[in-house]
């Protein structure tokens, strides 16, 4: 289980672009695979090929008998490969001029929703996006039922109730501190200002991106 869940949130699905001229074969990529796989380094991988002639390949090998073989339509746990997306949408979304990188992240919150401030200065979205915002890593109200899906029982409004009885232990800005929740927030209010779900907003702007 501990190999197959490493495969899933490390190696993802692997897209690199090549020339015609370089791109390996099919079959050394799947040697190259098969390698890796068999050492117990993973449990199995996906690989994307996509040349600048947009072509496009798949190479899959494992997991072990007894799994689904992986294929290019194989659905992975990324983890916090996902905070590399919601930095790609903040990204996005200011060149769009639909938000500001100093903007204040309770603005992009439902109306009474009340977000820690201190010495009169508001957590902004640069701050969310760059670990700095003085919000732990996790809220104090996680309790999850699963430990290997922890956050799908946590919901929005959780996070906000914790949000309105969290003081913070520093300035804002005055330290790096990672912070699962803060990216989470910061993910859930670009999706609150695009008014959609934050899967639909990754699907609309990182993944078609790269497409």
């Amino acid at each position: 289980m501990r190999l197959l869940y490493a495969a899933l949130v490390v190696t993802a699905l692997c897209c690199v672009q090549l020339n015609a001229q370089t791109a390996p074969t099919d079959s050394v990529v799947h040697r190259i695979l098969r390698e890796r796989v068999d050492a117990g380094r993973f449990a199995g991988i996906v690989a994307g090929l996509v040349s600048r002639a947009d072509a496009r390949r798949v190479i899959a090998y494992g997991p072990s008998a007894g799994v689904q073989p992986f294929d290019g339509n194989t659905a992975f746990e990324i983890g916090s490969i996902t905070k590399t997306f919601t930095a790609s949408i903040l990204a996005d979304m200011v060149r769009t001029h639909e938000v500001a990188l100093d903007d204040a992240v309770s603005g992009l919150l439902p109306a009474g929703t009340v977000v820690p401030e201190r010495n009169g200065r508001k957590i902004t979205l640069l701050d969310l996006a760059t670990q700095s915002s003085g919000l732990p890593s996790l809220p104090d109200n996680f309790k999850p039922n699963d430990n290997e899906n922890p956050y799908a029982d946590y919901t929005i409004q959780q996070l906000y109730t914790f949000l309105g009885a969290y003081q913070l232990l520093r300035d804002i800005g005055s330290k790096y501190e990672y912070s699962n929740m803060g990216v989470g927030l910061l993910g859930q209010a670009l999706a609150n200002r695009a008014r959609m779900d934050y899967e639909a907003l990754v699907t609309a702007v990182a993944v078609a991106s790269v497409r």
